[in-house]
């Protein structure tokens, strides 16, 4: 388990920056990466998630709609929740809340963070699902030395979040970031295209470079291609393990009875199938000597 040291640490780095309303995030086409679903289904990968989310993220939010106790569920005990998941209540029935109070929260960060207890729910689009969304969002950040915590996000462009996983996935990665106009006179008629690129190197600094497109009808649109993520802890196939495992638990959280609400409508299928047989043998039977 990450010491109390580093939450307060990560809790500081968030201090000063704004959290950004979820309707102001501009996803400019970034595509999604697809949540390997199957980690919903194994149980060490939830457990993992678990200790990851009241490390990384009950810090600043909260899942007031779980209870620590529903955790069983995942096959964890009474015991293990107490002594390693614990840091925010006194209880096991109490809910997962963040350790700080609202009014504090929305001094230091100019808004209160959301609580993410339906967040795989809500991030669900024609994109792809929630879990796909917050899949790639939590592994898109790079260096932006112009931001408050030095970090951005390619699908949640200058989003308030600071990069809490940095130590796990790295702590210098750049980007470049390339986008095609069309170039306008005053009278709002097209004569041809600029195209720019901006570039963050592994530090965070940004340099820019804009140049006209002689010829051809290139497409307009903005593309962001991330750079390799450098001095992490983990390589990056286990970080991206680690997430899922943490997106895994976020969504579970969303959705505690998905499993047995499934395993119930396997059973109630079954026997409307059983229902549909006897039905159709009895109105046969009540019907076969009426002409």
């Amino acid at each position: 388990m990450i010491g109390y040291r580093y939450r307060l640490a990560a809790l500081a780095v968030a201090i000063g920056t704004t959290v950004a309303p979820a309707a102001l995030a501009s996803e400019g086409g970034f595509p999604l990466d697809r949540f390997p679903v199957e980690k919903l289904t194994e149980q060490t990968a939830l457990q993992n998630g678990a200790k990851l989310f009241v490390n990384y993220c009950l810090n600043c939010h909260g899942a007031s709609s779980m209870r620590y106790n529903r955790l069983a569920d995942i096959g964890l005990t009474e015991d293990q929740v107490k002594k390693n998941l614990m840091f925010t209540g006194d209880k096991v029935g109490d809910p997962m809340k963040i350790a700080f109070r609202s009014t504090e929260a929305k001094e230091w960060f100019g808004a209160l963070p959301p609580d993410l207890s339906v967040i795989a729910r809500a991030r669900s689009s024609e994109s792809g699902s929630g879990s796909d969304w917050l899949y790639t969002y939590l592994r898109s950040y790079y260096r932006d030395a112009t931001r408050a915590t030095g970090w951005n996000n390619a699908l949640f462009e200058n989003v308030g979040m600071p990069h809490v996983l940095w130590e796990l996935q790295g702590p210098a990665r750049g980007a470049t970031i390339e986008e095609i106009k069309a170039v306008s006179d005053e009278s709002g008629k097209a004569h041809g295209f600029t195209k720019t690129v901006v570039t963050f190197d592994s530090r965070g600094v940004r340099s820019e470079k804009t140049e006209k497109i002689d010829g051809g009808h290139p497409h307009t649109g903005r593309e962001i291609k991330l750079g390799k993520p450098e001095g992490g802890k983990l390589a990056a196939a286990s970080f991206d393990s680690e997430v899922a495992d943490l997106v895994a638990f976020i969504t579970y959280v969303s959705d505690p009875t998905a499993k047995t609400r499934t395993r119930l409508g396997v059973w109630v299928l079954m026997f409307l199938g059983v229902f549909t047989v006897v039905a159709w043998w009895l109105n046969r039977e009540y019907w076969k000597d009426v002409k």
